[in-house]
């Protein structure tokens, strides 16, 4: 493509996800398993992504953010709601038609040596994917196209002949990148792809998916709970709290004006490495732990924790995702009200949460390497 024409689709809508919802059934039983109850892991979410950005999702460990990255995927199968993804609704296929899509939306995964299969080579790895799409045409053109891949991703020729055990956290990781990259993507949905990795190596892989989005045109959904590195490379940035989205807005707005309690509460927790304004800002502490997914709060979600909980709806009306300002989407009754000042924090009063022994609705079942062989298969 050639970049005038990439210039003029970028804006447009890439990605569309419309009260996208995954419901784990709890089972219990013995002979006959009976459903008791659901874990509501993403709970009706709606965001676009356009063409050619980056957009953040950050969160709370168990909030959902890997589960929707993974739905947007149909890695995991969505309970109800649609992903458009550029104009066709992706929640609905199955079969070749899935799997024909699936090349143009691919997944850098958290972990990236339980990503990797050990007992491939990296060459095996890389061409794994290109074959299952076609684009394994002639061995000459696959070689190029290899040698291609890894000088984009930074590592040597002679890495072919290798096995991921060989590599560092970093150089495991930008396998990983080479992966996704090797069937040609419009859209990368990258799972914490630094937090397995050490501070001096997080750098690096950022810098080298900002460079790979400028080169290629790629549009990233970035999942993570590093909300530096959120800010360094996305243009717009999603909070999701107990499977739902609080907020959307650019990445600057956020973190200069944040307006639901919850967001102000995460970039409070930010340390500043200046003593006196350490001492002086606002510091937010949430009481008690993060509800059970299994049994969300009445109302909306957050009440049990926010100090801003008036005795009105928040109760027992679920916000919905509003507009407050150009592009700046809030889920709170008193958005304008706590940003004027006209509502003043409050203690909170830490209470007791019963969890069951359900599973994590951020930690998918089975290995993540099973789950990249679903990228090739319908």
């Amino acid at each position: 493509m050639t970049s005038s024409v990439t210039e003029a689709k970028q804006g447009e809508t890439l990605l569309a996800v419309d009260d996208l919802k995954v419901h784990f059934p709890i089972k219990r039983g013995v002979l006959i398993d009976r459903t008791v109850g659901h874990v509501y892991a993403v709970d009706g979410v709606d965001l676009e992504i356009r063409r050619g950005e980056t957009y953040g999702l950050v969160g709370e460990s168990g909030c959902g953010k890997t589960t929707l990255g993974r739905a947007i995927l149909k890695l995991t199968e969505p309970t109800s709601g649609s992903v458009v993804f550029d104009g066709n609704d992706i929640a609905g296929l199955k079969g070749e038609d899935l799997r024909r899509r699936r090349r143009r939306m691919q997944m850098i995964f958290q972990d990236p040596l339980s990503s990797l299969d050990p007992r491939q080579s990296v060459e095996s790895i890389l061409v794994e994917g290109m074959r299952a799409h076609g684009l394994d045409k002639d061995k000459e053109s696959t070689r190029e196209r290899l040698r291609e891949l890894l000088s984009a991703v930074g590592l040597p020729e002679s890495s072919l002949r290798k096995y991921p055990h060989e590599f560092s956290g970093g150089q495991r990781q930008r396998i990983g990148i080479a992966r996704a990259l090797a069937v040609e993507p419009d859209l990368i949905v990258a799972d914490e792809p630094v937090s397995a990795l050490d501070v001096s190596v997080q750098a690096q892989v950022i810098n080298l998916l900002e460079e790979l989005q400028d080169r290629l045109g790629l549009t990233y959904l970035v999942i993570a709970h590093d909300l530096a590195v959120v800010r360094h490379i996305s243009d717009r940035i999603g909070v999701m709290y107990l499977g739902s989205m609080v907020e959307e807005t650019d990445s600057e707005t956020l973190y200069q004006n944040p307006l639901h309690p919850y967001t102000r509460a995460l970039l409070s927790a930010i340390p500043v490495p200046d003593p006196l304004v350490e001492d002086s800002r606002e510091q937010i502490l949430l009481a008690g732990d993060l509800p059970s997914p299994a049994a969300p709060p009445s109302g909306c979600r957050f009440h049990t924790r926010c100090p801003w909980r008036q005795e009105t709806r928040c109760d027992t009306e679920r916000p919905v995702l509003r507009e407050i300002g150009e592009g700046h989407r809030v889920a709170c009754h008193f958005a304008e009200q706590i940003r004027d000042g006209e509502i003043t924090p409050h203690e909170v009063e830490a209470e007791l949460v019963e969890v069951e022994d359900t599973l994590n609705p951020d930690v998918n079942p089975g290995h993540a390497a099973s789950v990249t062989e679903k990228m090739f298969e319908g």
